[in-house]
């Protein structure tokens, strides 16, 4: 057997915990579901919908595997790409970035509104389109083409973290699927994710291994996004937002915002929810540009191997996602708390948790209890996409829901362009101690307002 380094025993050992967790998972859902006698199934109509949501789990999973995929091949590699292949200071590689995530800002709202009103599938076909583009661009080490690129993935980044959930909730919605097996097919989309990524972070490792080349996992991204319109046309259909379908002179939908925007002002628990996005996700956006500088830092190897690194964080963050399944599983039970309620605690319990972990990588600088922080991190980020994703399907009308899902980015961007611009690699410190403390702040906002606001409402339906 080879010599492994620190980081290849890592990727083992978190791979043989993530199995356990796997096995763990399967038993308390059979010795869950052998509690549930066949009248009570019957009585809930889980017989009728279950075919229903067999079928959109098939249809949603394997779209979302291959753009997930598509996206996380790009991931170990585009610091490295700007700042080693092509040789960028990094200032102009932090310039790349802002690019990107400005990009996103502006483009959020329009985003939205136009999936809502245009179609989510139709939108969810532009991505793979924009991002294809994306992709060529950063084959060419020509710096305006570069800043193309990011304009074109900045606006994929918009298109891929609101039209797929919002076209995945009003499908549910449609098909009559109940809220649990919504709450599964977020769960297992989380866990797909994880899958597909830990695969991506190997193959783009072997890809510039065999290559020499840092651009080729983006190469073989393009071919995936191909691959992914071609499964969408095949196979989805169309859904919109209220009013969706119908011709409208409004091209930049002010109106549809503006609605959007009071629904948002008047609720409090929106109001949260954005915030969270913001602190949260921005934390996450600010994790993929500090992460390779900051274990190098205190690393003796010449060079790390970041697609295994990589995998690493992308088993921790499985790991997070089988946490959820497992404890909405023994939580959400007649009887105990609402499964809103439940969701509610659970995302203020894992703002919390990123929060600690953030602060313990800046407290510890040694590599390997660096590198543990950042897993912890990932774990939680594992636990966040179907928590958050749950909330908004809820909470949101469907009405508004790319709409506001897109609004919810334009705060999230300006909180990464803002970080990004203090010279990430000077204040590198500063900036995982200040997403600290936004999460903090988001953790108790989430207990104060959308946890007491759902108890209540638990406590005294309508």
């Amino acid at each position: 057997m080879p010599n492994l380094g620190f980081y290849e025993v890592q990727l083992l050992v978190l791979a043989v915990i993530c199995a356990a967790g796997f096995v763990l998972d399967r038993r308390l859902s059979s010795f869950l579901k052998g509690k549930e006698t066949a009248e009570s199934r019957l009585e809930n109509g889980k017989d009728g919908n279950a075919a229903a949501a067999a079928a959109l789990t098939r249809r949603y999973l394997l779209v979302y595997a291959i753009v997930m995929g598509a996206d996380w091949l790009q991931g170990p590699y585009v610091y490295s790409l700007y700042r080693e292949q092509y040789g960028f200071p990094e200032r102009t590689v932090a310039v790349l970035f802002v690019t990107g995530f400005l990009s996103a800002g502006l483009a959020a709202p329009l985003v939205g509104v136009w999936a809502d009103q245009h179609g989510r599938r139709k939108l969810c076909l532009v991505f793979c389109i924009t991002y294809t583009l994306a992709c060529v661009c950063i084959t060419m080490p020509f710096l305006p083409i570069l800043l193309l690129g990011r304009l074109l993935g900045g606006i994929s980044t918009s298109i891929l973290f609101s039209a797929f959930e919002s076209w995945l909730v009003s499908s549910s919605a449609s098909a009559g699927v109940p809220q649990a097996a919504l709450s599964t097919i977020m769960g297992r989309a989380t866990l797909t994710n994880g899958l597909v990524a830990t695969g991506a972070g190997v193959v783009s490792n072997q890809l510039v291994g065999v290559t020499g080349s840092f651009v080729a996992p983006f190469i073989a991204s393009a071919g995936l996004l191909a691959l992914a319109w071609v499964v969408i046309r095949g196979t989805w259909t169309e859904n919109w937002g209220s009013g969706g379908g119908q011709a409208d002179t409004d091209v930049f939908q002010v109106r549809r915002l503006g609605q959007a925007w009071d629904t948002v002002k008047r609720d409090p628990v929106l109001l949260v929810l954005g915030l969270t996005q913001t602190c949260f996700e921005g934390s996450m956006y600010l994790f993929v540009f500090l992460w390779v500088p900051a274990l190098q830092e205190g690393s003796a190897l010449p060079s790390l191997p970041l697609g295994y690194i990589f995998s690493a964080f992308m088993i921790s963050m499985m790991l997070g996602s089988l946490a959820y399944t497992i404890l909405t599983a023994l939580f959400t039970r007649p009887g105990g708390d609402s499964s809103l309620t439940v969701h509610a605690k659970l995302s203020s319990l894992v703002c919390a948790v990123a929060a600690l972990a953030l602060a313990a990588s800046v407290k510890y600088q040694d590599e390997k209890h660096r590198f543990w922080a950042f897993c912890l991190f990932e774990a939680c980020v594992g636990m966040y996409y179907p928590v958050q994703g749950m909330l908004r399907g809820t909470l949101i009308s469907n009405e508004h829901r790319a709409t506001l899902s897109s609004l919810f980015r334009i705060p999230l961007n300006i909180f990464v362009v803002a970080a990004l611009m203090t010279g990430v690699s000077s204040a590198r410190y500063a900036v995982l101690t200040a997403s600290a403390l936004v999460l903090t702040f988001s953790s108790l906002m989430t207990g104060l307002v959308v946890v007491s606001r759902t108890e209540t409402h638990a406590g005294h339906p309508q």
